[in-house]
């Protein structure tokens, strides 16, 4: 990928294009196909993030699915100019989605591109020059502990993280199961920011009092956990508001970066969800998680406050439930007219 210069702030995105087949979101009882995986909260990044940044996916294909990809991206407002998925010749991520209810489904994956080796990894992002990094694990073997924890001692940027499916296995007919988190303290030591919502957070932890104090000994400066319709509750370390708080890296440095080192107590609180504007049962929850962790990240990359960064992250969450898929997402986000 050749990365041209450019003047503009830049985020590089690690995730995984899904294409998703969808059953029990739709009244008519048809199943649903479209994009999932990362293309929400590539849509998501491109509704919050201010004209002088752009996206820089650092991201996989299957050479099957490519051309369906790279059009996904071409429609995105801000993705960079230079950007492209890496096709590989592994059969891409199809996942099989079954709601049963708005809160619960299940899911059954198959294809299989790989993750990213640190040597795989480190050109690339020599040549996308991003200034902040979000990941979010949609397979959750884009990246081992070995290579996330190279790449935090690398990258001098904030590192956001969504862990999503790194707390899932994936049985022998596909079937995504919860599966413990081996070595928390070690993942939460990789991210400045880290997200989970209530089932991903049962994996690591006893409770979200448990898994603050683990992520934040470790270096993580604010921890969110997503609770769906009641909204979110935060663990910021003493000191933590935006980004202009995390301290300064240089080098490759190996110690945690957490809060500002200031003595305090650790702020926490429920903010609760925006009420979405869709008759009861009429919503579609697919991607919100994944929408509100990139405008949450964006709008503290761009300045905002931790209280304002969350209060743009629950409206567009809502705004997302309006919605139906990935495509066309970004527009209705931005409060534009959408076709779906």
């Amino acid at each position: 990928m050749a990365i041209k210069q450019s003047s503009k702030r830049r985020i590089g995105v690690i995730g995984t294009m899904v294409w998703d087949v969808i059953y029990g979101r739709d009244a008519r009882g048809v199943a649903v196909e479209e994009w999932g995986g990362i293309s929400y909260a590539l849509a998501g990044l491109d509704a919050a993030l201010p004209g002088d940044w752009e996206i820089v996916p650092l991201i996989k294909v299957g050479r099957d699915l490519a051309p369906r990809a790279q059009a996904f991206l071409r429609s995105l407002r801000r993705m960079a100019p230079d950007a492209a998925l890496v096709e590989v010749e592994a059969p891409n991520q199809r996942v099989e989605l079954r709601y049963h209810s708005d809160d619960r489904r299940s899911e059954f994956l198959s294809g299989g591109v790989p993750g990213w080796s640190w040597t795989g990894l480190k050109p690339l992002l020599d040549l996308a020059r991003v200034d902040a990094l979000y990941i979010n694990f949609l397979s959750g073997w884009e990246l081992d502990l070995q290579t996330t924890q190279l790449l935090r001692q690398y990258f001098r940027g904030p590192i956001y993280c969504d862990l999503h499916m790194k707390v899932m296995a994936v049985q022998a007919n596909g079937l995504r199961t919860p599966e413990p988190l081996p070595n928390v303290a070690e993942w939460c030591g990789c991210f400045d920011l880290l997200q989970v919502n209530e089932d991903e957070m049962a994996m690591m932890a006893p409770d979200p009092m448990a898994l603050s104090a683990t992520a934040l000994a470790a270096g993580v400066s604010c921890l969110a956990v997503t609770l769906a319709k009641r909204g979110a509750v935060y663990f910021a370390a003493p000191g933590f508001d935006s980004i202009a708080d995390l301290p300064p890296r240089s080098g490759l440095s190996t110690a945690p970066r957490g809060g500002t080192g200031a003595l305090g107590a650790v702020r926490t609180a429920l903010v609760p969800a925006e009420v979405a504007r869709v008759a009861p049962g009429g919503g579609d929850p697919t991607g919100c998680g994944d929408v509100w962790g990139a405008t949450y990240f964006s709008r503290l990359i761009v300045g905002d406050r931790l209280g304002e960064a969350l209060g743009a992250a629950h409206r567009a969450a809502a705004r997302n439930l309006e919605h139906r898929g990935a495509t066309g997402l970004a527009n209705f986000l931005r409060g534009e007219l959408s076709l779906r």
